[in-house]
């Protein structure tokens, strides 16, 4: 599973990384998670909200850091 953080660093990006890390090791899954920091390449993907989740390709989430259950959810396909 790809999963990259959509932002430019700030603290709700920060904790959008460690939530999808601990779902991700209590799961057992293999991930391969990026950081997306650049403006151009956050707009590239149509998110105007930091910060944003891209799996696999898809836009998930933009705005805000998700609820846990919606990471997990992710998970569950």
């Amino acid at each position: 599973m790809d999963i990259k953080v959509l932002g430019t660093g700030c603290a709700n990006c920060r904790n959008t990384i460690a939530l999808i890390q601990q779902v991700a090791q209590a799961r057992g899954a293999a991930i391969t998670l990026s950081k997306v920091e650049e403006m151009r390449d956050i707009v590239g993907y149509g998110v105007m909200a930091t910060p944003g989740v891209v799996v696999d390709g898809k836009v998930l989430h933009a705005g805000g850091v998700p609820t846990r259950e919606k990471v997990e959810q992710w998970f569950r396909g």
